[in-house]
């Protein structure tokens, strides 16, 4: 049984966004924004092109693959939890192109 939801996919969004789907299911929209405007370890996430070609799945989570080698020390990623108890439930945009 699983006591808390993983991420199990990721997609970028517009505007700095990422689609989180989960283990439970769920489709939840992250606003990485308020993170980059912080800078520090956010910092390389404020490139459009970083952002969109780094983002992946590691230790479960929203991240960033900053060293390209995917390891688990060396990447950006966001508290499962947070993500769970912040982000919104959205629908599929992927669910859309089915229908297309």
């Amino acid at each position: 049984m699983e006591l808390f939801p993983s991420v199990v996919q990721v997609i970028p969004g517009d505007d700095f966004t990422v689609y989180a789907y989960c283990s439970d299911g769920a489709v939840r929209l992250v606003d990485v924004k308020p993170y980059i405007a912080k800078g520090g370890v956010f910092a390389p996430l404020a490139d459009p092109a970083f952002f969109r070609e780094r983002l992946t799945v590691i230790n479960d989570a929203v991240a960033w693959d900053i060293a390209g080698n995917r390891a688990p020390t060396a990447c950006v990623d966001l508290d499962s939890f947070t993500i769970f108890e912040k982000a919104p439930i959205v629908d599929d945009p992927l669910g859309a192109l089915e229908t297309a």
